[in-house]
């Protein structure tokens, strides 16, 4: 790549990205033409007069009803598909209504399950169905989430709200008809800065009947200034075709901390479906005595005897938002394109992960810094972060750009000496790091310095549609401040990196995942590029005592591959029980499998799990590490032999963290040997330095001599390479104290970042 090209990449980036967040809204989403024209005005009249009928039905007196549902509470990062689930509830009730406006539930089941430790409590309303489409003014959480919000139906309405007559369709619900032509009404406050629905209203075209509303609410509706969104289906059936009545209801409430941007929030999402109506029943007025919602004692409602299970829901559906939930935030964009509809403060103090606030590696020393967010846009949000290293003496900072509205979702980030990592496959999350660090010398990186910019361009949903990024990237060296207790930090191969990389998750066969990652693009004069594959399945079936998972990963990269872009296996995150990254090739295979079984739950437990993994040389390098690139040049690079190891691991007694997962300080290990030649000695096992990454990165100039391996070790032989996989087994066990902190932290960093 020329210096001029090199230089006109990054402009170009900020280009698109400022071109996507400031284009205008009529660009991102076609709005309805006419607004308030006498049609949909006469339509919504006769909605209104419907629901103000004291007999909407005259053939309906009463009805009684039951409804299931479930409500899960989980923890959600924004920019990635990871969702840690917290708590579920299971709910029966018992459903009743009288004429003329007489409601009343009953819960007669309940149960739930804490995966984590949680004191959360429900408002009564999350765990209850809404019968009268909410009457003539919305109310939630008891009015502490939503206190009066006029329902765009009730009298008065059209002075507060714009409707907008979008289009005629058909839907479909079980329980009644096969299908229903019904009119979407679009609806909008007159005035976004005052409390207000924002959504669509669903009208049966003979009878005006609400058939169906989606909707969310503007900013100034949410009473709790912790409330990000609340986003709410109701879905309504005609039964024995004549009576209008809830059938299936969704609801979904976002919350993050209001002073401070995390990256990380609480969901709370419920689904019901109302079903096996009895229509005229009679129900004696002492039914209707009392609060609206009574419930059975807590022993019966235990003993309730539910049709499913309580995680049959969320097997089948995940935590995942439905396309119900997902067609909101779409329909609201497009009713009010040119406003945010967040909750939350448009100027907060940011924090991308703890490690952005204090963090303590070889290569900074002590790191201090914080952030700001803000929401200049209605579509786009700006985040700046900074800090200082005090070892290092010197500042660091990023600032990010992103819009989370419209089919793409483009994402710019510009970085100035960001900390980074070799390989694709991190070892340890920053907090780990620190404390590693700080207890043991060992912060589990091999950094360098980044300076440029990435363009990402991804689906609205992270981890559920293709993404692509764009890296304009210099790296440089670092350089260890810290005692020489601490691993040196070794030189990578400095540049300009230009990149273009591919992501593509998707599913496989037994409800398995899968992602296919690709990058190509040049490091100064040389063009590189990689590919990685990646599959996990797993089974927690609820009432079994194992829960398993086998993860499979697989990568390969072309002989110009700089280092940092390489893989490396060993120690944690990939091989327990070997040296950090003792492993380093331009090709890898790498397979894990665990199997954990609670004895308190969540308490304690033992957890038992086996890896096998192998990397792979494409070309020669300095010697350093073990079977390293540097060792192999054959006359075919697909001849050079595996350097792999098995890795068989088990503990007597676990530890539960955070995220449900389980810990041990014991691991035990096979490693094959590292000649296949007849009547060889394999090399034992280096520990320290010279068994690591480290030492790959040493540069010829600079590597200790005394280091070098032998050259029978180097070259095996061009005649006849043998793979060396499964050759010899070494037995070695390695006891480690600081692994049970290392899941916990790492687990804990899927939830709280």
């Amino acid at each position: 790549m020329s210096s001029r090209s090199s230089g006109d990449l990054p402009t170009l980036l900020a280009v698109l990205l400022a071109g996507t967040l400031l284009r205008p809204a009529g660009v991102a989403c076609q709005q309805p033409e006419i607004w308030n024209d006498g049609r949909v005005l006469a339509l919504v009249a006769r909605a209104r007069d419907l629901r103000s009928s004291s007999i909407v039905d005259s053939t309906l007196f009463a009805y009684q009803a039951e409804a299931r549902g479930y409500v899960y509470f989980y923890i959600d990062r924004p920019d990635s598909d990871e969702r840690t689930l917290v708590k579920a509830d299971q709910i029966a009730l018992e459903v009743y209504w009288r004429a003329p406006n007489w409601t009343k539930q009953r819960i007669v089941g309940l149960r739930d399950e804490k995966v984590l430790p949680t004191n959360i409590r429900y408002h009564l309303d999350h765990l209850t169905v809404v019968q009268d489409d909410f009457g003539e003014t919305i109310r939630l959480g008891d009015g502490d989430e939503v206190s009066a919000v006029l329902h765009p139906m009730a009298p008065g309405a059209t002075e507060v709200y714009d409707f907008g007559l979008a289009d005629s369709l058909s839907l479909r619900y079980g329980g009644g008809l096969s299908e229903v032509r019904v009119y979407e009404v679009r609806v909008r406050p007159k005035d976004p800065d005052r409390p207000g629905f924002v959504g669509s209203v669903y009208l049966d075209r003979s009878t005006a009947a609400i058939v169906r509303m989606a909707f969310t609410f503007t900013p100034a509706s949410y009473v709790d200034p912790h409330l990000d969104y609340i986003r709410i289906a109701l879905d309504n059936s005609l039964w024995e075709e004549k009576h209008w009545l809830p059938y299936r209801q969704e609801v979904q409430l976002r919350r993050e901390l209001p002073i401070l941007d995390f990256l990380a929030g609480s969901i709370i999402q419920g689904r019901f479906e109302i079903g096996r109506y009895e229509f005229n029943p009679d129900l004696p007025d002492v039914l209707f005595r009392g609060r609206g919602v009574s419930a059975l004692p807590e022993t019966q409602r235990a003993a309730f005897p539910f049709e499913r299970g309580l995680f049959d829901d969320l097997e089948e559906e995940g935590l995942a938002p439905t396309p119900s939930i997902e067609e909101i935030r779409t329909q609201a964009r497009r009713i009010l394109a040119d406003r945010a509809l967040s909750g939350l403060a448009p100027l907060r103090l940011h924090l991308g992960s703890f490690s952005d606030g204090i963090r303590y590696n070889r290569a900074e020393g002590l790191f201090l810094g914080g952030g700001l967010q803000i929401r200049p846009l209605p579509r786009g949000v700006v985040r700046l972060s900074g800090g200082y290293a005090f070892g290092a003496n010197k500042p660091l900072a990023s600032v990010s750009l992103s819009d989370s509205e419209g089919p793409v979702a483009p994402a710019l980030e510009l970085f100035w000496d960001r900390l980074g990592d070799v390989g694709p496959l991190p070892a340890a999350a920053p907090a780990i790091s620190t404390l590693g660090a700080l207890l043991f010398r060992e912060d589990y990186l091999d950094p360098y310095r980044v300076r440029g910019l990435r363009l990402t361009l991804k689906g609205l949903n992270p981890g559920t549609g293709p993404r692509v990024t764009f890296r304009w990237e210099r790296h440089r060296s670092a350089e260890r401040v810290l005692s020489d207790a601490f691993r040196p930090v070794h030189p990578v191969e400095e540049g300009v990196l230009g990149a273009v990389q591919l992501a593509a998750p998707f599913n496989v066969v037994r409800n398995g995942t899968a992602e296919v990652l690709g990058a190509i693009g040049p490091l100064g004069a040389r063009i590189f590029a990689s590919g990685r594959v990646s599959a996990r399945w797993s089974s927690a079936p609820r009432g079994r005592a194992w829960q398993t998972s086998l993860d499979l990963r697989a990568g390969v990269a072309t002989a110009e591959t700089p280092v940092q872009e390489l893989f490396h296996l060993g120690g944690r995150g990939t091989l327990a029980g070997h040296d950090f990254r003792s492993f380093t090739g331009n090709s890898f295979f790498l397979t894990r499998i665990e199997g954990t079984r609670a004895l308190f739950h969540p308490w304690a437990g033992i957890r038992a799990f086996a890896a096998l993994g192998a990397t792979r040389p494409r070309r020669s390098r300095p010697a350093g590490i073990r079977g390293g690139v540097e060792a192999c040049e054959p006359p075919s690079a697909w001849a050079c032999p595996w350097d792999g190891t098995y890795s068989v691991s088990t503990l007597l007694v676990a530890f539960p963290t955070v995220a449900g997962s389980w810990c041990s300080p014991w691991t035990g290990s096979f490693t094959p040997g590292s000649d296949t030649r007849a009547g060889s000695t394999p090399e034992a096992p280096r520990g320290g330095e010279s068994g690591s990454l480290v030492e790959h990165l040493v540069l010829p100039s600079s590597r200790p001599q005394e280091n070098e391996l032998p050259d029978d070790h180097l070259r095996r032989g061009n005649d006849h390479p043998v793979p060396l996989v499964g050759a010899v087994l070494q037995p070695s066990l390695h006891v480690d104290p600081f692994t049970c902190t290392n899941m916990i932290l790492r687990d804990l960093s899927k939830s709280i970042p």
